[in-house]
């Protein structure tokens, strides 16, 4: 029988299951995915990964292999202008460092980072099968029954989904949703400039939404430009002068001439908060349990939350001998993390209608927002330390730096 049966085979999966290798090698753990064997060597986009989640990958012993290709925040400006206007005057900057010595985040290639965490599974014992699914499971008093797709039928004490925002096995459960479509869409892309950005990611906050800058190696910089869904899908579908000319519009010339060096995407944008994380021998993690709108960039890190969170109560559980799969022990982990998913998801919300309209008495509250804020370092610093996954004594251990 398999202790742990992890769906999904992305960021949160693979770190889930070489957490739990590592601090319990006793227990066997199965990743499933669904894309076909190398289709995460051909993902293009960037992450942010945070101060706290640094530390977890550290612990995990991937950092090393991830560093090479990470390039540190130094520096963050936001800027909130129509896209027309000529100077973009700078309302709110924070410097790079969560804590001393140590940048508050790290650009890091998702290829680098899945890449880092495969090879740790192979090292720590953990199966990953590619190109299937699980099709259906049903839960029983002692374990989980699972069937993937072409009929094949495993038995695990507990079922992990992992497996996006649109999650088949979160539906499967019953669990609702809280859902709101924001009628915007995410391009994503990666661009290279003449010259160098200095680790300085930027956010300009434009009437359709957010248009970020975030450094990348050599003189690159990755993407996330938030329109109206009609207009991201007619600008990622249209040429690519009409496209760079838009993109030039919105970056500008401070780094010189820039050069789309990548491919480019469109991602719809929503709120997707799931009114439970935890079924009998069922949990949700990363996307699955919440999507969030990119404003923040926290997304990819409320998934290594859960993945501390999730980890240390199974590991503590199974070290006293208790049922990792019981409704009693995933209900720690619950309630661990679903009041900080919904206190993030209706932050980002909040902002998002903020900052994503061009109505004048809105502009002026929040841009005196924004420089009270500049003004005041004891609140940029909570700022900060937030935007470094830094919350206190009630972090998980390896959110911590610490070994479950």
């Amino acid at each position: 029988m398999i202790d742990v049966l992890i769906a999904g085979g992305g960021y949160v999966g693979l770190s889930l299951a070489v957490s739990l290798k590592k601090a319990a090698p006793h227990l066997a753990v199965s990743v499933i995915d669904g894309a076909p064997e190398g289709a995460w060597k051909r993902d293009e986009r960037a992450s942010a990964v945070a101060s706290a989640a640094e530390r977890m990958l550290d612990v995990l012993g991937v950092w090393q292999a991830i560093a090479p290709e990470a390039e540190p925040i130094r520096r963050m400006v936001i800027t909130d202008s129509k896209t027309s206007d000529p100077v973009r005057p700078v309302f709110l900057t924070f410097d790079g460092e969560g804590e001393e010595g140590r940048p508050f985040a790290h650009m890091v290639p998702n290829t680098a980072m899945v890449g880092a965490l495969r090879a740790a599974c192979e090292e720590f014992g953990v199966t990953v099968r590619q190109s299937t699914m699980v099709e259906t499971f049903e839960s029983g008093d002692h374990s989980v029954a699972v069937t993937l797709a072409g009929g094949e039928q495993l038995e695990a004490r507990l079922l992990v989904a992992c497996d996006g925002v649109r999650s088949k096995l979160r539906d499967a459960a019953g669990i609702k949703t809280v859902e709101f479509d924001y009628g915007q869409s995410g391009i994503v892309t990666t661009v290279e400039h003449e010259r160098p950005h200095e680790g300085t990611a930027e956010e300009h906050f434009l009437p359709a939404g957010p248009f970020a800058t975030l450094p990348l190696k050599n003189n690159r910089s990755s993407l996330v430009w938030t329109e109206r869904t009609t207009d991201a899908e007619r600008l990622v579908k249209g040429d690519d002068f009409l496209f760079e000319e838009e993109l030039e519009r919105r970056f500008g010339h401070r780094l010189g001439h820039l050069k789309v060096v990548g491919g480019r995407r469109a991602f719809p944008l929503g709120l997707t908060l799931a009114r439970d994380f935890v079924k009998p021998r069922f949990a949700l993690a990363g996307d699955a349990a919440h999507g969030i709108h990119p404003i923040s960039g926290q997304g990819l890190n409320l998934g290594f939350k859960d993945v501390a969170a999730l980890a240390e109560t199974i590991v503590e559980a199974d070290r006293l001998g208790l049922d990792i799969g019981s409704l009693a022990i995933l209900e720690r982990y619950q309630s661990w993390r679903r009041f900080d998913t919904f206190r993030m998801g209706v932050t980002t919300d909040v902002l998002n209608r903020l900052f994503s309209n061009d109505i004048t008495p809105v502009r002026i509250a929040r841009d005196f927002g924004l420089g009270l804020v500049d003004r005041l370092p004891s609140l940029k610093s909570f700022f900060i330390r937030q935007a470094a996954g830094i919350a206190g004594d009630a972090d998980p251990r390896l959110l911590s730096g610490q070994p479950i």
